[in-house]
């Protein structure tokens, strides 16, 4: 699944620069804890998290994750979105909770790792 298809299907707001490519989309992974999504999350995975500080960004960069997605209307700092375009990690908001989400991006076939 590409990302532009999932960010126009899942209602999703771009909060970084757009960059070039529509990187494929592999899975997803949905935690909150930093040392589970380094042990789980694969290159190309979409992560959802309520963490904004920039421990993201360099879990993020490092795992080469396609990109963050975060829930309920979270923001990290412009800042940090700064570092994001640096780095062209792409940040994601929502509207809705991380439940929702996980189940939007579940019922188009994006699935997490076993």
């Amino acid at each position: 699944m590409r990302l532009l298809q999932i960010l126009q299907n899942a209602g999703l707001s771009l909060l970084t620069q757009p960059f070039s490519g529509d990187p494929d989309v592999t899975l997803g992974c949905c935690s909150d804890v930093l040392s589970d999504v380094m042990a789980r999350a694969e290159k190309g995975s979409l992560w959802i998290t309520h963490q904004t500080n920039e421990n993201v960004l360099a879990i993020a960069f490092f795992k080469e994750l396609a990109g963050v997605v975060f829930p309920d209307r979270l923001q990290p700092t412009p800042d940090i979105i700064a570092k994001a375009n640096e780095k062209k990690i792409v940040l994601l908001s929502s509207t809705e909770p991380a439940f929702q989400i996980a189940g939007l991006l579940y019922a188009q076939g994006l699935r997490g790792k076993k």
